[in-house]
Protein backbone atom coordinates (compact mmCIF):
# COMPACT_ATOMS: atom_id res chain seq x y z
CA UNK A 1 0.00 0.00 0.00
CA UNK A 2 2.79 2.43 0.83
CA UNK A 3 4.45 1.87 -2.55
CA UNK A 4 1.18 2.65 -4.37
CA UNK A 5 0.69 5.89 -2.39
CA UNK A 6 4.17 7.13 -3.26
CA UNK A 7 3.41 6.69 -6.95
CA UNK A 8 0.40 9.00 -6.88
CA UNK A 9 0.18 12.78 -7.24
CA UNK A 10 -0.78 14.88 -4.23
CA UNK A 11 -2.53 18.28 -4.15
CA UNK A 12 0.50 20.57 -4.55
CA UNK A 13 2.03 18.46 -7.29
CA UNK A 14 -1.31 18.27 -9.11
CA UNK A 15 -1.84 22.04 -8.78
CA UNK A 16 1.57 22.60 -10.38
CA UNK A 17 0.79 20.14 -13.20
CA UNK A 18 -2.61 21.82 -13.78
CA UNK A 19 -1.00 25.28 -13.79
CA UNK A 20 1.49 24.16 -16.42
CA UNK A 21 -1.12 22.25 -18.45
CA UNK A 22 -3.49 25.21 -18.61
CA UNK A 23 -1.12 28.15 -18.52
CA UNK A 24 2.58 27.98 -17.77
CA UNK A 25 2.49 31.71 -17.11
CA UNK A 26 1.58 34.55 -19.48
CA UNK A 27 4.06 33.44 -22.14
CA UNK A 28 2.01 33.22 -25.33
CA UNK A 29 -0.35 36.01 -24.23
CA UNK A 30 1.84 38.65 -25.90
CA UNK A 31 -0.22 39.00 -29.14
CA UNK A 32 -3.30 40.15 -27.16
CA UNK A 33 -2.35 43.85 -27.05
CA UNK A 34 -1.45 43.75 -30.73
CA UNK A 35 -4.81 42.13 -31.58
CA UNK A 36 -7.24 44.31 -29.62
CA UNK A 37 -5.20 47.15 -28.08
CA UNK A 38 -4.94 48.20 -24.45
CA UNK A 39 -8.55 49.44 -24.33
CA UNK A 40 -9.98 45.93 -24.77
CA UNK A 41 -7.23 43.57 -23.56
CA UNK A 42 -8.16 43.51 -19.86
CA UNK A 43 -11.85 43.28 -20.69
CA UNK A 44 -11.30 40.13 -22.78
CA UNK A 45 -8.95 38.78 -20.14
CA UNK A 46 -11.64 39.02 -17.45
CA UNK A 47 -14.79 38.20 -19.44
CA UNK A 48 -13.41 35.18 -21.31
CA UNK A 49 -12.61 33.12 -18.17
CA UNK A 50 -16.07 33.91 -16.77
CA UNK A 51 -17.85 32.70 -19.92
CA UNK A 52 -15.36 30.09 -21.14
CA UNK A 53 -13.39 28.70 -18.19
CA UNK A 54 -15.57 28.69 -15.09
CA UNK A 55 -18.41 26.69 -16.75
CA UNK A 56 -15.80 24.25 -18.08
CA UNK A 57 -14.18 23.87 -14.67
CA UNK A 58 -17.57 23.08 -13.11
CA UNK A 59 -18.27 20.45 -15.79
CA UNK A 60 -14.84 18.87 -15.27
CA UNK A 61 -15.19 18.80 -11.47
CA UNK A 62 -18.65 17.19 -11.54
CA UNK A 63 -17.88 14.53 -14.14
CA UNK A 64 -14.48 13.77 -12.61
CA UNK A 65 -16.02 13.38 -9.15
CA UNK A 66 -18.55 10.96 -10.67
CA UNK A 67 -15.96 9.03 -12.73
CA UNK A 68 -12.35 9.61 -11.56
CA UNK A 69 -10.88 7.14 -14.06
CA UNK A 70 -8.00 6.87 -16.49
CA UNK A 71 -9.04 8.48 -19.75
CA UNK A 72 -11.12 11.19 -18.08
CA UNK A 73 -13.24 13.01 -20.65
CA UNK A 74 -13.05 10.11 -23.13
CA UNK A 75 -14.67 7.80 -20.58
CA UNK A 76 -17.35 10.38 -19.69
CA UNK A 77 -18.38 10.79 -23.33
CA UNK A 78 -18.29 7.04 -23.95
CA UNK A 79 -20.65 6.33 -21.07
CA UNK A 80 -23.02 9.19 -21.86
CA UNK A 81 -23.07 9.26 -25.67
CA UNK A 82 -21.64 5.93 -26.78
CA UNK A 83 -18.47 4.67 -28.45
CA UNK A 84 -18.94 6.65 -31.66
CA UNK A 85 -18.83 10.03 -29.96
CA UNK A 86 -16.12 8.80 -27.60
CA UNK A 87 -14.02 8.20 -30.72
CA UNK A 88 -14.81 11.76 -31.85
CA UNK A 89 -13.71 13.03 -28.44
CA UNK A 90 -10.50 11.05 -28.37
CA UNK A 91 -9.57 11.79 -32.00
CA UNK A 92 -10.21 15.54 -31.76
CA UNK A 93 -8.46 15.81 -28.41
CA UNK A 94 -5.46 13.84 -29.59
CA UNK A 95 -5.05 16.06 -32.65
CA UNK A 96 -5.66 19.40 -30.94
CA UNK A 97 -3.12 18.44 -28.30
CA UNK A 98 -0.55 17.74 -31.00
CA UNK A 99 -1.05 21.33 -32.19
CA UNK A 100 -0.86 22.50 -28.58
CA UNK A 101 2.33 20.56 -27.90
CA UNK A 102 3.99 21.85 -31.07
CA UNK A 103 3.57 25.44 -29.84
CA UNK A 104 5.82 25.04 -26.78
CA UNK A 105 9.12 24.08 -28.45
CA UNK A 106 8.58 27.03 -30.80
CA UNK A 107 8.10 29.33 -27.80
CA UNK A 108 11.19 27.84 -26.17
CA UNK A 109 13.28 28.89 -29.19
CA UNK A 110 11.73 32.40 -29.06
CA UNK A 111 12.91 32.95 -25.48
CA UNK A 112 16.25 31.22 -26.02
CA UNK A 113 16.90 33.75 -28.81
CA UNK A 114 17.12 36.47 -26.13
CA UNK A 115 20.46 34.94 -25.08
CA UNK A 116 21.49 33.48 -28.44
CA UNK A 117 20.02 35.48 -31.37
CA UNK A 118 21.16 32.75 -33.78
CA UNK A 119 18.89 30.19 -32.04
CA UNK A 120 16.16 30.78 -34.62
CA UNK A 121 18.51 29.48 -37.30
CA UNK A 122 18.57 26.14 -35.48
CA UNK A 123 14.87 26.19 -34.57
CA UNK A 124 14.00 22.66 -35.71
CA UNK A 125 16.93 20.83 -33.99
CA UNK A 126 16.29 22.73 -30.73
CA UNK A 127 12.56 21.96 -30.92
CA UNK A 128 13.32 18.27 -31.38
CA UNK A 129 15.58 18.26 -28.31
CA UNK A 130 12.75 19.76 -26.23
CA UNK A 131 10.24 17.21 -27.59
CA UNK A 132 12.33 14.12 -26.91
CA UNK A 133 13.76 15.29 -23.59
CA UNK A 134 10.20 15.81 -22.30
CA UNK A 135 9.16 12.43 -23.70
CA UNK A 136 11.97 10.82 -21.73
CA UNK A 137 10.82 12.46 -18.48
CA UNK A 138 7.25 11.29 -19.11
CA UNK A 139 8.37 7.71 -19.64
CA UNK A 140 9.90 7.83 -16.13
CA UNK A 141 6.35 8.16 -14.74
CA UNK A 142 3.83 10.64 -13.35
CA UNK A 143 5.59 11.46 -10.07
CA UNK A 144 8.81 12.76 -11.71
CA UNK A 145 6.63 14.95 -13.94
CA UNK A 146 4.80 16.26 -10.84
CA UNK A 147 8.04 17.07 -8.99
CA UNK A 148 9.58 18.80 -11.99
CA UNK A 149 6.33 20.74 -12.49
CA UNK A 150 6.61 22.29 -9.01
CA UNK A 151 10.15 23.51 -9.77
CA UNK A 152 9.24 24.87 -13.20
CA UNK A 153 6.09 26.60 -11.85
CA UNK A 154 8.24 28.47 -9.33
CA UNK A 155 10.67 29.45 -12.09
CA UNK A 156 7.75 30.79 -14.14
CA UNK A 157 6.34 32.90 -11.30
CA UNK A 158 9.57 34.42 -9.96
CA UNK A 159 10.37 36.59 -13.03
CA UNK A 160 6.95 38.27 -13.00
CA UNK A 161 7.03 38.86 -9.26
CA UNK A 162 10.45 40.50 -9.69
CA UNK A 163 9.16 42.44 -12.70
CA UNK A 164 6.09 43.60 -10.77
CA UNK A 165 8.17 44.65 -7.76
CA UNK A 166 10.69 46.53 -9.90
CA UNK A 167 7.94 48.33 -11.84
CA UNK A 168 6.23 49.21 -8.55
CA UNK A 169 9.42 50.82 -7.25
CA UNK A 170 10.11 52.62 -10.52
CA UNK A 171 6.53 53.89 -10.73
CA UNK A 172 6.43 54.88 -7.04
CA UNK A 173 3.56 52.48 -6.39
CA UNK A 174 1.20 53.91 -9.01
CA UNK A 175 -0.46 51.98 -11.82
CA UNK A 176 -3.08 53.34 -14.20
CA UNK A 177 -5.54 51.42 -16.34
CA UNK A 178 -7.06 52.73 -19.57
CA UNK A 179 -10.83 52.68 -20.03
CA UNK A 180 -11.90 49.24 -21.22
CA UNK A 181 -14.32 48.87 -24.14
CA UNK A 182 -14.78 46.74 -27.25
CA UNK A 183 -16.13 49.79 -29.11
CA UNK A 184 -14.15 50.50 -32.24
CA UNK A 185 -12.68 47.00 -32.45
CA UNK A 186 -13.15 45.13 -35.72
CA UNK A 187 -14.94 41.79 -35.58
CA UNK A 188 -11.86 39.93 -36.87
CA UNK A 189 -9.63 41.63 -34.24
CA UNK A 190 -12.00 40.52 -31.47
CA UNK A 191 -11.92 36.98 -32.93
CA UNK A 192 -8.12 36.83 -32.89
CA UNK A 193 -8.09 38.30 -29.39
CA UNK A 194 -10.54 35.65 -28.23
CA UNK A 195 -8.43 32.88 -29.78
CA UNK A 196 -5.38 34.20 -27.89
CA UNK A 197 -7.15 34.40 -24.52
CA UNK A 198 -9.04 31.11 -24.99
CA UNK A 199 -5.80 29.29 -25.78
CA UNK A 200 -4.20 30.69 -22.64
CA UNK A 201 -7.06 29.26 -20.56
CA UNK A 202 -7.59 25.76 -22.03
CA UNK A 203 -6.73 22.35 -20.63
CA UNK A 204 -8.83 21.91 -17.48
CA UNK A 205 -10.28 18.65 -18.81
CA UNK A 206 -6.86 17.39 -19.92
CA UNK A 207 -5.74 16.97 -16.33
CA UNK A 208 -8.39 14.29 -15.65
CA UNK A 209 -6.94 11.63 -17.97
CA UNK A 210 -4.71 10.28 -15.16
CA UNK A 211 -7.25 10.56 -12.31
CA UNK A 212 -6.49 7.04 -11.08
CA UNK A 213 -2.87 8.13 -10.56
CA UNK A 214 -3.93 10.93 -8.16
CA UNK A 215 -4.25 10.41 -4.41
CA UNK A 216 -7.85 10.98 -3.15
CA UNK A 217 -8.80 12.30 -6.61
CA UNK A 218 -12.15 13.99 -5.86
CA UNK A 219 -10.88 16.22 -3.05
CA UNK A 220 -7.42 16.69 -4.58
CA UNK A 221 -8.80 17.87 -7.92
CA UNK A 222 -11.18 20.30 -6.23
CA UNK A 223 -8.37 21.92 -4.22
CA UNK A 224 -5.78 21.83 -6.98
CA UNK A 225 -8.04 23.27 -9.70
CA UNK A 226 -9.01 26.16 -7.40
CA UNK A 227 -5.36 26.97 -6.63
CA UNK A 228 -4.37 26.71 -10.30
CA UNK A 229 -7.21 28.97 -11.52
CA UNK A 230 -6.26 31.75 -9.08
CA UNK A 231 -2.59 31.48 -10.05
CA UNK A 232 -3.36 31.58 -13.79
CA UNK A 233 -5.69 34.59 -13.62
CA UNK A 234 -3.38 36.50 -11.26
CA UNK A 235 -0.26 36.16 -13.36
CA UNK A 236 -2.12 37.08 -16.56
CA UNK A 237 -3.52 40.25 -15.03
CA UNK A 238 -0.14 41.21 -13.56
CA UNK A 239 1.66 40.74 -16.88
CA UNK A 240 -0.98 42.65 -18.89
CA UNK A 241 -1.14 45.57 -16.46
CA UNK A 242 2.66 45.82 -16.47
CA UNK A 243 2.73 45.90 -20.29
CA UNK A 244 0.07 48.62 -20.39
CA UNK A 245 1.82 50.83 -17.84
CA UNK A 246 5.19 50.43 -19.54
CA UNK A 247 3.58 51.65 -22.81
CA UNK A 248 5.53 49.07 -24.77
CA UNK A 249 4.84 48.93 -28.50
CA UNK A 250 2.30 46.09 -28.99
CA UNK A 251 4.07 44.84 -32.12
CA UNK A 252 7.39 44.66 -30.28
CA UNK A 253 5.74 42.72 -27.45
CA UNK A 254 4.10 40.35 -29.93
CA UNK A 255 7.31 39.69 -31.86
CA UNK A 256 9.88 39.58 -29.03
CA UNK A 257 7.71 38.46 -26.12
CA UNK A 258 7.75 39.47 -22.47
CA UNK A 259 11.57 39.55 -22.29
CA UNK A 260 11.31 42.80 -24.28
CA UNK A 261 9.06 44.17 -21.52
CA UNK A 262 11.57 43.07 -18.87
CA UNK A 263 14.40 44.78 -20.75
CA UNK A 264 12.35 47.96 -21.12
CA UNK A 265 11.52 48.13 -17.39
CA UNK A 266 14.76 46.94 -15.81
CA UNK A 267 17.41 46.54 -18.48
CA UNK A 268 19.08 43.45 -19.95
CA UNK A 269 19.30 41.52 -16.68
CA UNK A 270 15.56 41.72 -16.01
CA UNK A 271 14.80 40.76 -19.59
CA UNK A 272 17.11 37.77 -19.13
CA UNK A 273 15.22 36.63 -16.02
CA UNK A 274 11.91 36.83 -17.90
CA UNK A 275 13.37 34.99 -20.90
CA UNK A 276 14.65 32.23 -18.62
CA UNK A 277 11.16 31.96 -17.12
CA UNK A 278 9.77 31.61 -20.65
CA UNK A 279 12.08 28.69 -21.36
CA UNK A 280 11.01 27.01 -18.09
CA UNK A 281 7.37 27.63 -19.03
CA UNK A 282 7.74 26.00 -22.45
CA UNK A 283 9.44 22.94 -20.97
CA UNK A 284 6.86 22.61 -18.20
CA UNK A 285 3.90 23.04 -20.56
CA UNK A 286 5.18 20.43 -22.98
CA UNK A 287 5.86 17.88 -20.26
CA UNK A 288 2.52 18.42 -18.47
CA UNK A 289 0.38 18.34 -21.64
CA UNK A 290 2.22 15.27 -22.95
CA UNK A 291 1.42 13.55 -19.64
CA UNK A 292 -2.31 14.09 -20.19
CA UNK A 293 -2.59 13.26 -23.89
CA UNK A 294 -0.48 10.10 -23.69
CA UNK A 295 -3.25 8.41 -21.65
CA UNK A 296 -5.89 8.88 -24.37
CA UNK A 297 -4.46 6.50 -27.04
CA UNK A 298 -4.15 3.87 -24.32
CA UNK A 299 -7.86 3.90 -23.39
CA UNK A 300 -8.87 4.14 -27.06
CA UNK A 301 -6.69 1.12 -27.82
CA UNK A 302 -8.39 -0.72 -24.94
CA UNK A 303 -11.68 -0.20 -26.83
CA UNK A 304 -10.22 -1.41 -30.10
CA UNK A 305 -10.24 2.06 -31.70
CA UNK A 306 -6.45 2.24 -32.03
CA UNK A 307 -3.63 -0.31 -32.35
CA UNK A 308 -3.31 -2.51 -29.26
CA UNK A 309 0.40 -1.67 -28.91
CA UNK A 310 -0.52 1.84 -27.74
CA UNK A 311 -1.75 0.57 -24.38
CA UNK A 312 1.49 -1.23 -23.58
CA UNK A 313 3.04 -0.08 -20.28
CA UNK A 314 6.73 0.27 -19.53
CA UNK A 315 7.85 -2.80 -17.54
CA UNK A 316 9.63 -0.68 -14.91
CA UNK A 317 7.96 2.76 -14.84
CA UNK A 318 4.38 1.61 -15.70
CA UNK A 319 3.93 4.55 -18.09
CA UNK A 320 2.27 4.17 -21.55
CA UNK A 321 5.63 4.57 -23.24
CA UNK A 322 4.54 3.51 -26.75
CA UNK A 323 1.82 6.16 -26.68
CA UNK A 324 4.31 8.76 -25.41
CA UNK A 325 6.77 7.94 -28.18
CA UNK A 326 4.03 8.12 -30.84
CA UNK A 327 2.91 11.53 -29.56
CA UNK A 328 6.49 12.82 -29.60
CA UNK A 329 6.93 11.56 -33.17
CA UNK A 330 3.83 13.39 -34.47
CA UNK A 331 4.73 16.61 -32.65
CA UNK A 332 8.22 16.46 -34.18
CA UNK A 333 6.53 16.96 -37.57
CA UNK A 334 4.09 19.68 -36.44
CA UNK A 335 6.79 22.08 -35.18
CA UNK A 336 7.07 23.30 -38.78
CA UNK A 337 3.78 25.25 -38.35
CA UNK A 338 3.93 28.84 -37.06
CA UNK A 339 2.70 29.85 -33.59
CA UNK A 340 -0.38 31.68 -34.91
CA UNK A 341 -1.44 28.79 -37.15
CA UNK A 342 -1.04 26.21 -34.39
CA UNK A 343 -3.06 28.36 -31.99
CA UNK A 344 -6.06 28.51 -34.36
CA UNK A 345 -5.94 24.76 -35.09
CA UNK A 346 -5.67 24.08 -31.37
CA UNK A 347 -8.71 26.10 -30.26
CA UNK A 348 -10.94 25.04 -33.16
CA UNK A 349 -10.47 21.33 -32.42
CA UNK A 350 -10.63 21.85 -28.66
CA UNK A 351 -14.00 23.60 -28.93
CA UNK A 352 -15.55 20.60 -30.68
CA UNK A 353 -14.27 18.16 -28.05
CA UNK A 354 -15.34 20.44 -25.20
CA UNK A 355 -18.92 20.66 -26.52
CA UNK A 356 -19.21 16.84 -26.33
CA UNK A 357 -18.22 17.00 -22.65
CA UNK A 358 -21.04 19.45 -21.95
CA UNK A 359 -23.46 17.14 -23.74
CA UNK A 360 -22.13 14.22 -21.66
CA UNK A 361 -22.84 16.15 -18.45
CA UNK A 362 -26.42 16.91 -19.46
CA UNK A 363 -27.01 13.35 -20.68
CA UNK A 364 -25.71 11.79 -17.46
CA UNK A 365 -27.91 14.10 -15.40
CA UNK A 366 -30.87 12.54 -17.24
CA UNK A 367 -29.75 8.91 -17.35
CA UNK A 368 -28.05 8.66 -13.95
CA UNK A 369 -29.66 11.40 -11.80
CA UNK A 370 -29.19 9.56 -8.52
CA UNK A 371 -25.58 8.48 -8.98
CA UNK A 372 -23.18 9.78 -6.34
CA UNK A 373 -21.47 13.02 -7.34
CA UNK A 374 -19.27 14.45 -4.54
CA UNK A 375 -19.16 17.71 -6.52
CA UNK A 376 -22.44 18.70 -8.15
CA UNK A 377 -23.18 21.90 -10.07
CA UNK A 378 -26.18 23.48 -8.28
CA UNK A 379 -28.25 23.71 -11.47
CA UNK A 380 -30.97 21.62 -13.05
CA UNK A 381 -30.89 20.51 -16.68
CA UNK A 382 -32.33 23.84 -18.02
CA UNK A 383 -29.63 25.70 -16.09
CA UNK A 384 -26.93 23.40 -17.46
CA UNK A 385 -28.15 24.07 -21.00
CA UNK A 386 -27.90 27.83 -20.43
CA UNK A 387 -24.44 27.34 -18.93
CA UNK A 388 -23.40 25.38 -22.03
CA UNK A 389 -24.46 28.28 -24.26
CA UNK A 390 -21.91 30.61 -22.61
CA UNK A 391 -18.68 28.93 -23.81
CA UNK A 392 -20.39 27.87 -27.04
CA UNK A 393 -21.16 31.53 -27.81
CA UNK A 394 -17.56 32.58 -27.17
CA UNK A 395 -16.33 29.75 -29.41
CA UNK A 396 -18.70 30.60 -32.26
CA UNK A 397 -17.85 34.32 -32.14
CA UNK A 398 -14.13 33.51 -32.43
CA UNK A 399 -14.80 30.98 -35.20
CA UNK A 400 -17.03 33.26 -37.30
CA UNK A 401 -14.74 36.25 -36.84
CA UNK A 402 -11.79 34.23 -38.11
CA UNK A 403 -13.75 32.77 -41.03
CA UNK A 404 -14.72 36.27 -42.18
CA UNK A 405 -11.15 37.59 -41.91
CA UNK A 406 -8.96 37.82 -44.98
CA UNK A 407 -5.69 37.30 -43.15
CA UNK A 408 -3.41 34.29 -42.62
CA UNK A 409 -5.81 32.82 -40.04
CA UNK A 410 -8.18 31.48 -42.70
CA UNK A 411 -5.97 28.62 -43.95
CA UNK A 412 -5.29 26.91 -40.58
CA UNK A 413 -8.95 27.34 -39.63
CA UNK A 414 -10.13 25.48 -42.76
CA UNK A 415 -7.54 22.78 -42.03
CA UNK A 416 -8.89 22.41 -38.47
CA UNK A 417 -12.50 22.20 -39.71
CA UNK A 418 -11.48 19.41 -42.12
CA UNK A 419 -9.91 17.56 -39.19
CA UNK A 420 -13.18 17.88 -37.26
CA UNK A 421 -15.09 16.23 -40.11
CA UNK A 422 -12.41 13.54 -40.51
CA UNK A 423 -13.62 11.91 -37.27
CA UNK A 424 -16.81 10.63 -38.97
CA UNK A 425 -14.87 9.30 -41.97
CA UNK A 426 -12.48 7.39 -39.73
CA UNK A 427 -15.35 6.11 -37.60
CA UNK A 428 -17.03 4.66 -40.70
CA UNK A 429 -13.79 2.88 -41.65
CA UNK A 430 -13.41 1.45 -38.12
CA UNK A 431 -17.07 0.39 -37.99
CA UNK A 432 -16.80 -1.49 -41.30
CA UNK A 433 -13.63 -3.28 -40.19
CA UNK A 434 -15.41 -4.40 -37.02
Amino acid sequence: MRTTARKKLHALQLAAVIFLTVSGGPYGLEPLLSNVGEHAALLLLILTPLLWDIPTIFVVLELNSMMPVTGGYYQWVKRALGLRFAFYEGWWTWLYTFADLAIYPVLFVTYLAYFFPQADTYKIPICLVVVWLSAGVNILGIVPVGRISIILSVLVFIPFLVLFGWALVQGHGHFSLPHQSLHGQSFSAIGLGLYTVMWNFIGWDNVTTYAEEVSKPVRTYLVSVGIAFLLVLSIYLIATVLAMNAHIDPETLSEEGFPALGRMIGGYWLGAIVAFGGMASALGLFSAVLLSVSRIPKVMADDGLMPAALHRLHPKFKSPYISILCCALVVSVMVFWTFGELLIIDITLYGGALFLEYLALIRLRRTAPGEHRPFRIPLGIPGLIVMTLLPLSVYLIALIATLTSSGTAFRPLIFALCILFSAEILWQIIARKK
